[in-house]
Order: C-alpha cells, then structure tokens, then sequence
C-alpha cells in the first residue's frame, strides 16, 4: 500500500464510531518505519462520547497521532482496535 492511499480513509473506532479521517503518516526515519497515523478527529463525532480536545475557536477538527499499534485493519476503511473510551488515554497523552 502507497502512503497516499491512506489520505481521507475513514478512521471507525472498535465501538463503531467515525471518530474523523486519515491526513497522513509520521515515519521513524532512522528505521523507515511507519509510527502512525495521522487523525483529523471531528468535534461533532467525539462531543458526545465526552471526548474532547484543546482547539482554536472556529476549528471543526483537530489533528491527532495514532501509533500504529491501535489500527486493526485497513481497507475502504481504517478499523481501530481500541474503543472511543480507550482513545481518550492515547490522544490525551503528549506525542
């Protein structure tokens, strides 16, 4: 799989929820391995599970970092291995 056929994939949580899009990778340059994902979470889908995130007024997304650990799959679209509630944790977390 190219990198670039990521872009714009939906990202779907374990629980179900399209938690927002694919907008890259980050890659370990000494190792030339693929680290993780790049998130573009959406406000509107996250808000009601309680998750929410620091944002400048007026952004209806915020980017976040996935290791590559929580995908489980990737098709047509991304499948993650780990719940809303079990996000929370790893997004909270400083990269």
């Amino acid at each position: 799989m190219r990198p670039h056929t990521l872009n714009f994939k939906n990202v779907i949580s374990k629980d179900g929820r399209h938690i927002g899009t694919v907008s890259g990778i980050e890659i370990e340059i000494s190792t030339w391995k693929v680290t993780h994902l790049s998130v573009s979470l959406l406000d509107k889908t996250l808000q009601p599970s309680g998750l929410t995130l620091e944002r400048s007024t007026g952004m209806k997304q915020v980017e976040t970092l996935l290791p590559v650990e929580t995908v489980e799959f990737i098709g047509d679209l991304v499948v993650l291995n780990k719940t809303v509630e079990e996000l929370k944790e790893i997004i909270k977390k400083p990269s």
